[in-house]
């Protein structure tokens, strides 16, 4: 492996790792484009290295968030679950899909990222009454003493879950940018537990992508696979504790302004192949 290679592989996998470690999402999103454009592998590679990356990274952050207090493991097992159908549905569909189209909707879900990143980040800025939002503790179906449905909710964590899933299967990515929102907004976590959490619905849609990719055959470079996961796990494990000792906006403000970079190379790269 070329220095220069090495060099690469370790500044995209501390990026990758810090991002899921200190937002609980974001970062799976450069792997892929780091692995086609700056490692040399195939769409179909890289989509199948990226889980690997994303799981192991994510979940050594769950780790060390769980120890930090900011996970709540069972929220984020059910809302896993939900999205293992979309996760495998996914994992199948991309092995029917040419590369250049694979790209190109990669493209396109780097642009939707950086969007939904700069939205939070000027909604969080305006002034006005926060809106009213369930506590942690309301469920969502109860069957004791008689059975209630909180049905707008439940189908919120459903639709969002499966599109996640949906996500992860196809493009290879955590899709953290989806869950977090929604652990917010359907499940009443706070922010800094939602982060933490989102990590172990990453861990669980990964898995699940990873063992139905598993017989397709697709084969990465697993020694750069290997490295870049290392380096984003070490990455993880350091942004779980600068989440708690960093302010969360800073660190995402610098990280859309890094996505809208790599989103406007993807496009310029993935656009021209369709052509």
């Amino acid at each position: 492996m070329s220095p220069a290679l090495l060099a690469t592989a370790v500044v995209a996998g501390l990026l990758i790792g810090l991002s899921l470690g200190a937002l609980g999402g974001g970062g799976s999103v450069l792997a892929v484009p780091v692995l086609v454009y700056l490692l040399d592998q195939t769409p179909a590679q890289a989509t199948t290295g990226s889980l690997v990356v994303v799981g192991l990274t994510s979940l050594i952050s769950a780790v060390t968030a769980h120890r930090q207090g900011t996970v709540m493991l069972g929220r984020g097992m059910a809302f896993g679950a939900t999205a293992i159908g979309g996760a495998a549905l996914g994992a199948r569909l991309a092995a029917h899909v040419p590369d250049a189209v694979l790209m190109a909707a990669f493209s396109v879900l780097l642009v939707v990222v950086a969007a939904v990143m700069v939205h939070r980040q000027l909604a969080a800025r305006r002034d006005g009454t926060p809106r009213p939002r369930p506590r942690v503790d309301d469920p969502i179906l109860t069957f004791s003493p008689t059975f209630a449905c909180a049905c707008p909710r439940a189908l919120r964590v459903l639709v969002t879950a499966t599109v996640v899933g949906l996500l992860t299967g196809f493009l290879g990515v955590g899709g953290g940018f989806l869950v977090v929102p929604a652990l917010v907004l359907a499940l009443g976590l706070p922010m800094d537990r939602a982060a933490g959490t989102s990590l172990v619905v990453i861990t669980i849609t990964s898995a699940a992508a990873l063992a139905v990719r598993a017989g397709s055959g697709i084969q990465p470079d697993w020694v750069l696979v290997a490295l870049l996961t290392a380096v984003a796990v070490a990455g993880g494990w350091l942004g779980a504790r600068l989440a708690c000792r960093v302010r969360v906006a800073r660190l995402q403000t610098g990280f859309t302004a890094l996505l809208l970079l790599v989103a406007g190379l993807t496009a310029a790269q993935a656009v021209p192949a369709l052509l």
